[in-house]
């Protein structure tokens, strides 16, 4: 099993992605920060003659370093009660690779793939964090990807999630898991 994790903040060292590298202590993964990369929006070309249109961005190029690894982790803070925008970005344009004749198995691909998120946030995430969660269920679902599970923590300024005994707890237990 290979595993890749995406990080979705835009804070170096946030709690997110505290939070993330607990989880996978002791795990050899790839790690992917969609900040360092410049991921355009999605043009919606679904229904236009021309149909998707080349973006000259980065995005093409985090899609080839994934596509290798059997499970991602999404790591996101949450923001305004969902996903980072960036994250948003790089899930949106999976429209297009799906229709990208460089990708011809997109879809049949990422159904092989486990999913895990990790998303800290500091107004109650634990209830206000679960609609983002449903979210990615619904996309994992439509992709057919396994969502394998989750972990949320509470945390606002840097260092804080280091408080949440809980979000501390569960990511040591996703760690464990990950190294089975």
């Amino acid at each position: 099993m290979t595993i890749a994790v995406i990080y979705g903040g835009t804070r170096t060292n946030g709690n997110t992605e505290t939070l993330t590298d607990l989880a996978v202590n002791g795990v050899e993964v790839e790690k992917i920060y969609l900040s360092d990369n410049i991921i355009q929006p999605i043009i919606d070309g679904r229904h236009s003659e021309e149909g998707f249109q080349e973006v000259s961005d980065d995005y093409n190029f985090i899609i080839d370093q994934l596509l290798p690894h059997d499970t991602w982790i999404f790591a996101t803070p949450i923001y305004w009660y969902s996903m980072s925008g960036v994250m948003k970005n790089f899930i949106d344009r999976w429209s297009q690779t799906m229709r990208d004749t460089n990708y011809p198995e997109f879809k049949a691909q990422m159904s092989k793939k486990k999913a895990y998120v990790i998303a800290v946030g500091g107004d109650d995430p634990y209830i206000k964090g679960l609609p983002m969660i449903q979210q990615f269920q619904h996309i994992f679902d439509f992709m057919g990807m396994s969502f394998d599970g989750y972990v949320l923590g509470e945390g606002n300024k840097p260092g804080d999630i280091l408080n949440d005994k809980k979000a501390m707890c569960a990511a040591t237990e996703l760690s464990l898991k990950l190294t089975k």
